[in-house]
């Protein structure tokens, strides 16, 4: 076995369930790694920012500081990808929205009921 192999735990297809979780070893559907994790701590302020540095100059609207579990942010992500009508990702905790949509997201946010911030400049 290689050593890529051994790295990312060995299957993550398999023709009989399709995806695999690399972590545990279940198909994706039936994977409770990511649903059992807690939401990381938080100074509960959601900050929302524009960034354009290392992207070309193509502005990014990025959200971080949301008191959610990983599967309800990724969740959340999609939600407000839709309301922006564009793409985005959610990774390690901080979801990035493609374009700038700061208001609207600002909005959004303190109507679900969080304290929202603008940081940067």
């Amino acid at each position: 076995m290689s050593r890529h192999h051994e790295k990312t735990g060995g299957l993550v297809y398999s023709s009989e369930f399709g995806r695999m979780c690399p972590a545990c070893g279940q198909p994706a559907g039936k994977c409770t790694c990511s649903q059992s994790q807690p939401a990381p701590p938080t100074d509960g302020v959601v900050r929302l920012r524009r960034e354009t540095k290392g992207r070309g100059g193509k502005a990014m609207t990025v959200i971080t500081g949301v008191p959610l579990a990983p599967a309800e942010l990724k969740e959340l992500g999609q939600q407000l990808k839709k309301k922006c009508a564009t793409g985005g990702t959610v990774k390690d905790g901080v979801i990035e929205i493609q374009g700038d949509h700061l208001d609207l997201l600002l909005a959004e946010l303190k109507n679900r009921g969080w304290t929202v911030k603008r940081s940067g400049g």
